[in-house]
């Protein structure tokens, strides 16, 4: 989804303060009361926050038939990868009153509890699920929780679980007329809420959910929902917040979308040649607001930034200018998220609307570059959980990670020019290699960067 103005977060916050000390605990407890029958065993392998990395799966892009089917075949690639999150774009029945358009959002949920016909049914989703687990990969639902289609059955149900105006009439969140704004005031809707989310846990034996338009969702919601989930001691379940409000840490998600860093990126240093310091600095103020343990989450696109800015070949100045970016971004904290064909450079339209699958065919290359940079981070604690300098001048991403075993350098010229980069004193210690290849590197006082060329060394 994408988000509301600064005065309408604001009135969210408010009404989340407002609405905090709503809800005693009998209520939470409520809600964790219902359980159902586990299929399968529960997956106990599911990674540390900071080994994860995601792959964002838009099922009507992924594969011909544009089914759960089709994902599961595609499993071994997203392995080879590097990945061990496969996050899955809503799976739910769309709504067909008040469409958006196409086959409907998938964001237009009908049932809470049920699966998509266009994308198969929940034999399917579970094969899908039991494939990834075998393969050392989690998955991850999406879950969309401010809101539901039009044709819900709760809006017949249970109108008070909606948000209503003067006349009595169940509103739309702002700029999305194809679906009704849930009243979380209403703690009856609020434990149905969260019995529809403890259900996949147990009926399809998922291991987390990426929770669609957090910031406009209470925090004492995500609270109350995450503590009744992770009540289920059987799961070590990954929740993934899309937003950017720094109470998520508090609520208890594991990651948080990074989403100030992607803007940086993308519309100062490439769109608008600002310096790429600036990506130091928003780093430093996003990693700020996080409590220990809860990691960010990077990425260079995702279904959301791919529609309104463009695919990554498009926006980073083609292919080696979107390696680029995707190192320095996969590298520099937290950790990485990529999209649906992304591994292959594709520059069709992903409209989440609409059938139009990737060719898995193209740009061998880029694919290969992934797996190097993606398997690289799965194998370095540097990487993944060092310490960070940042010597990053007005056109060069600079920085290392180290820990006590091991230091990593990151080089990449953002600037579709050639630069020469001054190396500092820091650096120029000698015993340097390409991570990729292990081949010596000396550096020179001075180092010249072929347009977006990028490197990893190591010592």
């Amino acid at each position: 989804m994408k988000f509301l103005t600064k005065s309408h977060l604001i009135r969210v916050l408010l009404f989340s303060a407002i609405t905090v000390f709503s809800f005693c605990k009998k209520d939470n407890d409520q809600a964790t009361d219902t359980s159902y029958p586990q299929y399968g065993t529960p997956y106990a392998s599911v990674p540390e926050t900071q080994d994860v990395t995601i792959y964002q799966v838009n099922l009507r892009a992924f594969s011909n038939d544009g089914n759960l089917k089709g994902v599961t075949a595609r499993l071994d690639s997203i392995k080879a990868l590097g990945v061990n999150v496969v996050y899955l774009l809503p799976v739910y029945p769309v709504g067909v009153v008040k469409s958006a358009g196409g086959l409907g959002s998938p964001y237009s949920v009908k049932d809470f509890k049920a699966v998509n016909a266009e994308f198969g049914n929940m034999d399917d989703l579970r094969a899908l699920v039991d494939a990834a687990h075998a393969k050392g990969m989690a998955v991850m639902m999406d879950w969309v929780a401010n809101h539901t289609s039009w044709d819900n059955a709760w809006i017949n149900e249970h109108k008070d679980w909606y948000q209503q105006d003067a006349k009595g009439n169940i509103v739309s969140p702002s700029n999305y007329t194809d679906v009704a704004q849930l009243n979380f005031n209403n703690q009856a809707m609020r434990n149905a809420m969260i019995n529809a989310m403890k259900y996949w846990v147990f009926t399809a034996n998922i291991d987390g959910y990426r929770c669609d338009f957090a910031d406009n969702v209470p925090m004492n919601f995500w609270k109350q929902a995450i503590d009744a989930l992770r009540g289920i001691t059987t799961h070590k379940l990954i929740m993934l917040a899309e937003g950017t409000r720094t109470d998520h840490s508090k609520a208890g998600f594991n990651l948080v979308y990074g989403m100030s860093y992607y803007s940086t990126l993308q519309s100062k240093v490439f769109a608008n040649s600002g310096s790429v310091t600036q990506l130091q600095d928003v780093n430093v103020t996003e990693s700020a607001a996080l409590l220990p343990g809860t990691q960010l989450l990077r990425y260079i696109t995702n279904h959301d930034v791919y529609s309104s800015d463009g695919s990554p070949i498009n926006i980073y100045g083609g292919k080696t200018g979107s390696m680029s970016a995707f190192l320095v971004t996969a590298y520099m904290k937290g950790v990485p998220m990529l999209y649906t064909g992304q591994e292959v450079g594709t520059v069709r339209d992903l409209n989440i609307f609409y059938r139009n699958p990737v060719d898995w065919g193209t740009n061998a290359d880029m694919k290969a570059e992934y797996k190097q940079i993606l398997n690289f981070r799965k194998n370095s604690d540097a990487v993944k959980s060092g310490q960070l300098s940042q010597f990053s001048s007005d056109d060069v991403a600079a920085f290392t990670k180290y820990t006590n075993t091991q230091k990593v350098l990151v080089l990449a010229n953002l600037r579709n020019k050639a630069v020469t980069y001054t190396m500092p004193s820091a650096l120029m210690a000698s015993g340097w290699k390409n991570a990729f290849t292990n081949v010596a590197v000396t550096l020179n006082t001075q180092v010249y960067l072929q347009p977006y060329q990028h490197m990893v060394l190591t010592r």
